[in-house]
């Protein structure tokens, strides 16, 4: 989830994608593929519903695990979620996103512990209790299901998957729509496609003061040069310009006058 902060980064990082998605088996270009459809066929894909009257599920990137740790078959994670407390519990499921090749392809795998080591997340799964079944999914990317209809626990939060499309307005003018969002270490980014090309916007308070999800918008308050065209940007200049060409003016005229009348005096 993503959420616009006071005045620094976002905190919500949780990614999301439909069942319908190709994910990148590295993890490394999940951010960008989370919002793109692609064939149900792609072997890396997270498995669809089975049943066809199911509703739609909405998977979210929770995690990766990125080595192993110790001989137990526990691992370091990177967390791409703010509340691990509430994901990582134990009994949670989670959907493996591993290359087609591994043993682990298309399955799951069950948390049994979670807890910190010096500041480090460090899970156990069940099923894992070694240090060479552990080395076959480094790497593994973790996703859980979530309903997208689903409200979320926070106020000002947000999936990835509810801020794609909206139409993003400045001075209650359409300028573009956002086409999606990028997690960075400093701070989440809104991409907002305009006619011009795609703007990065800062997703903070200061910019972005209100999401509207059930009219379809976003509201934007950028600062002078963050979009190429800045309504009133260039009257600006253009009254800067003709104040300082009519000081030059009035400056050129008063040289000429004075030099008038020291031609008056010498002629006297």
């Amino acid at each position: 989830m993503v959420a616009a902060c006071a005045s620094t980064c976002l905190t919500k990082t949780e990614m999301s994608t439909e069942n319908d998605v190709s994910l990148d088996v590295s993890g490394r270009d999940a951010e960008e593929s989370a919002s793109a459809p692609a064939p149900t066929s792609s072997p890396s894909a997270p498995p669809a519903a089975s049943s066809s009257d199911a509703a739609p599920k909405t998977q979210l990137r929770v995690g990766r695990l990125v080595k192993a740790h110790g001989l137990k078959g526990a691992f370091k994670v990177e967390l791409y979620t703010d509340d691990p407390d509430a994901r990582f519990v134990p009994g949670a499921v989670f959907t493996l996103q591993v290359p087609a090749n591994s043993p682990w392809h298309r399955k799951e795998i069950t948390l049994r512990e979670f807890r910190w080591m010096n500041s480090h997340p460090v899970a156990f799964f069940e099923g894992v209790d070694d240090r060479t079944t552990a080395d076959e999914l480094v790497r593994a990317i973790l996703w859980v299901e979530q309903d997208p209809a689903a409200p979320s626990n926070e106020e000002d939060a947000w999936y990835d998957h509810q801020l794609v499309g909206l139409e993003a307005l400045r001075d209650g003018e359409v300028i573009g729509r956002i086409v999606r969002v990028d997690h960075l270490p400093a701070q989440d980014l809104l991409i907002v496609k305009t006619a011009a090309g795609e703007v990065m916007v800062p997703f903070v308070a200061a910019i972005v003061p209100k999401v509207d999800i059930a009219a379809g918008t976003v509201t934007l308050t950028p600062p002078p040069g963050l979009f190429e065209a800045v309504p009133g940007a260039e009257d600006e200049h253009d009254e800067a310009d003709a104040e300082t060409e009519t000081a030059a003016g009035a400056g050129e005229r008063g040289a000429d006058e004075g030099v008038a009348e020291n031609d008056d005096t010498d002629g006297a």
